[in-house]
């Protein structure tokens, strides 16, 4: 049996696979501050039905988990105390920064501060030269007097990050042992072991942010396996990262920085897995959940890859520096607060997470969310959520709006609750426009994949506003991320930072260094055991014309580098690359190659579908009273999702709905059940002036 575990801002999901064909999925709201208290709630609601929760941990073979951990105690400044040791001469690379303004006219914003303070930010004496020769020796003397004054600051964490140590590591390495042998018990990271990128700042930043995390995140790692051992568990457990694969937990201690954004790393995994079943390459993948709603965009069936995540708001908050899968997230999820400022409404990005959650919560929650909308609108059952096991307060989410949205805007309540809707839609929709249209893509040509529980509430309306011609609803898109999980490989990426113009290609270096990459890989599988298989290593190159700035990432193989003109097909293949992503080449241009990158991926499992049990049955359970735009309020049907005929086309204004998710087919639309279990949407097959008629 496997498990896979994804705890989210507002509902932690744990998806059960008994290798039998059969999958089952839950929700238990996440608990703060502790999450492992949901994380257990959960596997007690699995367990419940069948055995004990030692029984049922005891026959857990392998454990998937992600979590927010992370990322939360990133943005609300609870990271360790963390120092940082830089090269004399050089202490303000986290205070200069990188990037620009998202408003250049608007001199009110600040200037962002740094993520370590320079007051915890100290010189060491010493150079390494960009050609990996000693300038000067580290003064090892200095090292440990800033050693004594970390004691006194009582630092909890320390990066290492000092000049051209990608190069010629040896001086960080020095410094490593020093602080090993007098700072005993205190983690630290060194920036070229963690992120060998010529870039700098982006070197220094995941330093930074990887050794700040790294107290927590153990701690917090030693806590799960103890807690999970406790009740029973025996099995493996890995963790997602944010380069959509897997590593083991202990890895994940080492390289805490991994673990940033790791659940929406795992949307575009299973997105692309039920694309590629619809005979699909180019995939809107959509995760909404409580607290935000991600889109990421699956192209040729390739997962998304950037080195431009920032933790906060763009330039504002902090470059992570690090690859990961490209996913854009806005405060649009379920629980996004909607409210009326200067007499304009705005919904979100503050969001009422699980505690206290939304007014229909019932838990203390006093300002309306995006969900309170869909339950006064009857989108969404009280009497069913969560398949019956937490009843909703319907008339409290309805006072709620119309206390702060409905009155101040001199609106009815079920206008202002279709008119909070409208304006997530719209948040939703701009999105993924940003990553669609604003790159060249047209969303008519991609299928949508709705993941989240409140994927469903508007997935429609996102649809026909992008115009694209299909939505797919897996029947396990409820834990769209934590069943990605599941699908992903475990992963682990090699890189060295050689320079080489191809103008004067070596290619016996070049071999050397991709024989070095493809034995750490080796190494890397070897670690992994028998139970690694599928064993693949994807080679890369960074390269960049001369002219430029920046690199991009251009695959390559070992054929390419054993032929006579190696160095032309590199030059051609990233002409093609280039081209691919700006629209341009300069066919006549020499190429610059920064790094050589390894990539070694392996299965855990077979690949086999994870698919939820087949109900019986496609009758409506019951209609209920539902208001949409287009008609007004109307006795509209509900069908339960796992219990729908193939055959059965379900025509809107219906809803079709499963213990954990909602999908409102407005008016116009039209559902049938796929073979493979999931839901196929038309978002607009209808004329929306006959369905007036019909309403009138």
């Amino acid at each position: 049996m496997r498990l896979s575990i994804d705890v989210g801002g507002t509902f932690t999901d744990l998806v059960v696979d008994r290798l039998s064909g059969g999958a089952e999925v839950f929700k238990a709201p996440t608990t703060y501050p502790d999450p492992i208290d949901g994380i257990l709630a959960a596997v007690a609601l699995a367990a419940d039905a069948q055995e004990t929760t030692e029984a049922f941990l005891g026959g857990v073979e392998v454990l998937f988990h992600s979590t927010t951990r992370a990322i939360n105690a990133v943005i609300t400044g609870q990271a360790a105390r963390t120092a940082l040791l830089a090269t004399e001469g050089h202490p303000d690379i986290l205070l200069i920064r990188e990037g620009g303004r998202t408003d250049p006219f608007n001199y009110r914003i600040g200037y962002p501060a740094p993520y370590i303070p320079r007051a915890l930010t100290f010189e060491i004496p010493g150079r390494i030269l960009a050609d990996g020769g000693e300038r000067r020796t580290l003064d090892e003397a200095a090292v440990l007097r800033v050693i004594e004054r970390l004691k006194e600051e009582k630092v909890e964490a320390v990066a290492v990050s000092l000049l051209w140590s990608i190069v010629n590591p040896a001086h960080e390495l020095q410094v490593g042992e020093l602080l090993a042998e007098h700072l005993p018990g205190v983690p630290f990271t060194l920036a070229h072991q963690l992120n060998p990128t010529v870039r700098e700042y982006r070197r220094t930043s995941s330093c930074a942010i990887d050794a700040s995390l790294k107290p927590i995140m153990s701690a917090y790692l030693r806590a799960l396996k103890q807690r999970l051992g406790a009740h029973g568990m025996t099995g493996q457990i890995f963790a997602v990262t944010s380069q959509g694969g897997l590593v083991d937990v202990e890895e994940l201690a080492e390289r805490p920085i991994l673990a940033l954004n790791s659940g929406p790393s795992m949307a575009p995994v299973a997105g692309r897995y039920f694309a590629a079943l619809q005979g699909a390459t180019t995939a809107i993948v959509t995760d909404a959940g409580g607290t935000t709603y991600d889109v990421s965009l699956v192209r040729d069936g390739a997962l998304p890859r950037t080195r431009e995540t920032w933790l906060g708001p763009i330039y504002q908050g902090h470059l992570t520096g690090f690859p990961s899968v490209d996913v854009k997230s806005v405060g649009a999820g379920g629980g996004s607060i909607a409210s009326v400022e200067g007499g304009l409404l705005r919904v979100g990005p503050e969001s009422a997470r699980s505690d206290p959650g939304p007014v229909c919560y019932g838990r203390g929650g006093t300002q309306p969310t995006v969900t309170d909308a869909a339950v006064v609108l009857g989108y969404i059952d009280p009497d069913f959520f969560l398949g019956g096991r937490m009843g909703l307060a319907v008339a409290a989410a309805r006072a709620a709006i119309e206390r702060d949205v409905a009155i101040p805007l001199g609106l009815e309540v079920e206008e202002a609750a279709l008119a909070i809707i409208d304006l997530a839609t719209e948040s939703m929709v701009h999105a993924i426009e940003d990553i669609t249209v604003k790159q060249g893509v047209d969303p008519e040509d991609a299928v949508m994949i709705g993941g989240g529980g409140a994927a469903g509430i508007n997935a429609v309306l996102i649809a026909r506003r992008l115009g694209c011609r299909s939505i797919l609803f897996p029947d396990v898109g409820a834990a769209l991320s934590a069943a990605g999980a599941m699908m992903s490989e475990l992963t682990s990426e090699f890189s060295q930072v050689v320079f080489m113009r191809t103008g004067a290609f070596d290619a016996a270096a070049a071999n050397t260094i991709i024989a070095g990459l493809k034995e750490r890989a080796e190494a890397f599988f070897a670690s992994a055991g028998d139970r690694a298989r599928e064993r693949r290593v994807d080679l890369a190159i960074e390269g960049r014309y001369p002219s430029q700035v920046w690199e991009i990432d251009v695959p390559i193989d070992e054929a390419m580098l054993a032929a006579d003109d190696a160095a032309s097909r590199l030059v051609a293949a990233f002409h093609a690359r280039h081209e691919e992503l700006f629209g341009f080449r300069d066919d006549g241009d020499d190429v610059e190659i920064m790094g050589w990158r390894a990539l070694a991926r392996c299965r855990l499992a077979d690949e086999s579908a994870i698919r939820l049990p087949v109900g019986a049955g496609s009758a409506p359970t019951r209609s209920r009273t539902m208001t949409f735009r287009e008609t007004g309020p109307i006795e509209a049907p509900a069908y339960r999702f796992e219990a729908l005929d193939p055959a059965v086309t379900v025509q809107g204004p219906a809803v079709v709905e499963s213990n954990f998710t909602t999908v409102v087919l407005a008016p116009g639309s039209e559902a049938r059940k796929t073979a493979e279990g999931g839901l196929s949407v038309q978002p607009l097959v209808q004329s929306v002036a006959r369905l007036r008629e019909f309403a009138a």
